[in-house]
């Protein structure tokens, strides 16, 4: 029997196996992707068969409150694991066509580009112009406008199966605790596999290609929601975060009042005065740092460091392992559980201005100098002795934990 759509059934495992790799909780239907591989060879054949023949409707997407850095929180919409190999067929079909398009000043949720890549692109332009508007969109998911987004997809692509399935997953309703279904006339769920390529397409036209457009002098730079615009003067950037707040307002997006502003990029050269010299962007605060020239002279620069509330953020997270309590493990033990993790935060906020972190890795080291002290009696009224012990083991091992290995051993 012939099928509405030709799709291929090689897409369908090449989603699986991405949506796999990333784990991920289970959507409404409770189903974690071990019970999907109980039955995995008919549960892939039956979701070909649905989206061949145009007979897939997505269910609810299950909404799940999280905290943010900064206080408050965000609702994430989680799909089913089904919904989720759909959306990663339909993204794998869209994804090579959109990508052309896009600016180069465009970072988030795009393959080969990085949030280090903007923050760098960031420091340079801070270098070389005075002011700063920042940016934040208030509830970017929850606020695309559907008509519009549709406008500018079916421009790009003529994909009919394609356009059929994304329609239906932006009107799919949001799912609560309790039961209790959201319908949704506008916004697509933060969540959502697809959801991060149909938000740079949305905000490619709201902004980017606007902003090449109506103020091609600008440079400006964007993550996802979250947005920077560099300018000669204060006149200038005061127009500028006038005009973008018009615009958004026109394609149906706010800016948060409370999350944007105008800085001053002050450093040794700049003398003006003005309240605002900082921003944060992507988990990192700009503002001016001590900075040593090559001639060795001290002097400020405007410089990007991991912003207090990520600090505070890892803090919270190193106190909740409770590592003074973990007796039963030994060192090498709590390297595998931690360093990893430690890895991680050093690979992302160690790229620029690393010394900020030594805070870190002091609490850090305290937490294991107490492990220390419960863990061998010897130790227990000792501090002293307990830190001098865990340096000697530092010196002797220090690929146990990565910031031993960058010289912040207790």
């Amino acid at each position: 029997m012939a099928k509405s759509f030709e799709i291929s059934k090689k897409f369908i495992w090449q989603a699986y196996l991405e949506v796999k790799s990333k784990k991920g909780a289970p959507g409404v239907d409770r189903e974690s992707i071990e019970d999907f591989e109980n039955n995995l060879k008919n549960n892939l054949y039956k979701l070909w068969n649905r989206l061949s023949s145009g007979s897939y409707f997505p269910p609810p997407v299950k909404a799940v409150s999280i905290p943010k850095k900064n206080g408050g929180t965000r609702i994430l919409g989680i799909p089913t694991i089904t919904d989720r190999i759909a959306q990663t067929v339909v993204k794998m079909v869209i994804e090579p066509i959109l990508e052309p398009i896009f600016d180069k000043d465009s970072y988030g949720y795009r393959p080969c580009k990085s949030a280090h890549e903007a923050i760098a692109a960031t420091r340079k332009r801070c270098w070389n112009y005075d002011w700063v508007v920042e940016f934040d969109i208030k509830g970017l998911f929850d606020n695309i406008n559907h008509k519009l987004l549709m406008k500018a997809l079916r421009y790009h692509c003529n994909c009919k199966w394609v356009l059929l399935y994304i329609e239906r997953w932006l009107k799919a309703p949001l799912q609560e605790n309790n039961g209790i279904l959201t319908l949704r006339k506008k916004g697509t769920p933060q969540g959502g596999v697809v959801s991060p390529v149909l938000s740079n397409l949305f905000l490619h036209y709201t902004f980017d290609a606007w902003v090449r457009r109506s103020l091609p002098s600008i440079p400006f730079c964007r993550y996802a929601d979250d947005g920077l615009l560099h300018c000669n003067n204060k006149q200038q950037a005061e127009f500028i975060l006038k005009r973008i707040t018009e615009r958004f307002l026109e394609c149906g997006l706010e800016i948060n009042q409370q999350k944007s502003s105008i800085v001053y990029c002050k450093d040794r050269n700049r003398r003006e005065e003005y309240c605002n010299i900082k921003f944060d962007f992507l988990g990192y605060t700009f503002r001016p740092r001590r900075c040593v020239d090559k001639q060795g002279n001290v002097h400020p620069n405007f410089l990007p460091a991991i912003s207090q509330v990520s600090m505070k953020a890892i803090n919270r997270r190193m106190r909740s392992w409770h590592i003074q309590l973990k007796n039963e493990k030994s060192l090498f033990d709590l390297s595998k559980i931690f360093n990893p993790i430690l890895r991680g935060w050093y690979g992302y906020y160690g790229k620029f201005y690393p010394s900020m972190m030594e805070r870190l890795w002091r609490n850090f080291n305290n937490y294991l100098i107490r492990w220390v002290r419960r863990k061998f009696k010897s130790f227990a009224r000792h501090k002293i002795r307990a830190s001098k012990y865990l340096r000697h083991i530092a010196k002797t091992n220090s690929m146990l934990f990565i910031h031993w290995k960058c010289g912040y051993s207790p």
